[in-house]
């Protein structure tokens, strides 16, 4: 595969795009990187498309929690939660609130056990023997996004969120992200300040959550090839990111020009389908780019054989006196794939012939109806998807930076999405939908 980039050109494209900036929906540096990954596209030789998305645009402004005895605390406003310039009132753990208190959680990551994910696979790879043993710490507590939930139903008219149970020392926490407007002011704490109010309830205080909401016009940015059949492939990605994150999907991103790149240098007849190469606005405001690029091409998904989705080529970490610290290992990658066997086997083969370890091949609902990505809105539209997704604990905060990133990982997984659209050739989408529904 001598057209796939190398790790160094791809990890050139990663900086480039994180060194503009947040990319949150609707910000300068994700409207930036639009127009960067459309020229770098037509640089390649594909034909690109900017399709307009509607997404609500986020901007927080001051987070402070300010106690009667004079201590204050600096926290981060929860994305898309009710503004204030000054709310007082009682504040108390969530187990002891009353109605119109300010109420205080704390948030635990959750422990994801390999074993037990292997007993949900489809099939492993796994050379080092490591899911036995491994325990891997995903970025959500028990509740995923509803955090502010228990809190509304204690009829609360203010909440913090105390990160007491994160494994290293963080406000920054951009959760929830589904864009829902939730009608009380809200603040995350970081965990070493959190103990410290929680030491003090029930007490009294002021809760600042200022920010600014709008509705703006970010883009998908379509580009296409033709291929050597009269139907499609898909491979896509998200432009959008909570900070200027590498991981979130930067590394996305970059996986997604680089199977692009390989394969606007093959010839039009060593390609197995028309390609379209998706680079979706707004993930983190409930994946509004997919939706609406499903919506605007409804009639032609039919016609879709594949839709692959690249998402987060991401180093495992360790938290160390506060801090995150990358090893050298991956994090755990999660390959949801339609039960069709021809497409599992395939995709099992790829795993060993690029050595992508620490690999699960699932089912898009093996832990929710839909997959939990960005491309996951393709699912209930019957399009057959291989879904590539890694979940650091580290992926929806500042600390996504450079360091995080599978540098190693990035050339097998680009070869690892060629192989898998070259092995596509010759089926249609009938084939993959009736052995799915078989």
């Amino acid at each position: 595969m001598e057209h796939v980039p190398s790790a160094a050109e791809m990890l050139g494209w990663i900086e480039t795009v994180v060194g503009q900036g947040v990319r949150r929906p609707g910000y300068p540096a994700d409207a930036w990187t639009e127009r960067w990954l459309a020229e770098r596209l037509q640089e390649f030789g594909l034909e690109v498309t900017l399709e307009p998305v509607e997404v609500r645009r986020w901007q927080p402004g001051a987070g402070l929690l300010r106690l009667d005895d004079g201590t204050s605390w600096t926290g981060m406003p929860l994305p898309h939660t009710a503004p204030t310039g000054g709310l007082r009132g009682r504040i108390a753990r969530l187990a002891d609130a009353r109605p119109g208190d300010i109420v205080v959680d704390e948030v635990t990551f959750s422990e994801l056990p390999q074993s037990y994910v292997q007993t949900l696979a489809t099939s492993a790879y796994d050379p080092e023997g490591v899911f036995d043993t491994l325990v891997q710490t995903i970025p959500f507590g028990p509740r995923m996004m509803e955090v502010v939930e228990p809190a509304l139903a204690a009829g609360a008219v203010g909440f913090v969120g105390a990160l007491t149970g994160l494994p290293w020392e963080t406000r920054d926490y951009y959760v929830p992200y589904d864009a829902v407007e939730r009608p009380i002011p809200a603040l995350w704490l970081s965990g070493t300040d959190a103990r410290r109010l929680l030491a003090r309830l029930p007490c009294e205080g002021e809760l600042i959550a200022e920010s600014a909401t709008d509705t703006v016009i970010t883009h998908n940015v379509v580009a296409t090839l033709p291929g050597n059949s009269a139907h499609t492939v898909i491979v896509a990605s998200h432009h959008d990111a909570p900070w200027a994150s590498a991981v979130e999907d930067a590394s996305g991103l970059a996986l997604v020009l680089a199977t692009a790149r390989h394969w606007a240098r093959v010839p039009i007849e060593e390609r197995p389908h028309n390609l379209t190469f998706l680079l979706t606005s707004g993930h983190m405001a409930h994946a509004a780019g997919t939706r609406a690029f499903i919506d605007r091409h409804r009639p032609e998904l039919a016609g879709v054989v594949l839709e692959l989705h690249l998402e987060h080529a991401a180093l495992r970490c360790e938290a160390v006196d506060g801090t995150l610290v990358p090893t050298a290992e991956p994090e755990v990658r999660w390959w949801f794939t339609t039960r069709a066997p021809q497409l599992e086997k395939l995709v099992a083969a790829t795993l060993e012939a690029e050595d992508l370890r620490r690999s699960f091949v699932l089912s898009p609902d093996v832990f929710s109806p839909m997959p939990p990505t960005d491309g996951a809105f393709f699912h209930p539209e019957g399009v057959p998807l291989v879904h590539f997704l890694s979940a650091p604990m580290y992926l929806f905060d500042s600390a996504d930076t450079i360091d995080k990133i599978d540098v190693a990982g990035l050339e097998p997984l680009a070869r690892a999405a060629v192989r898998i659209v070259a092995g596509t050739a010759g089926w249609t989408p009938a084939d993959l939908r009736a052995a799915a529904s078989g």
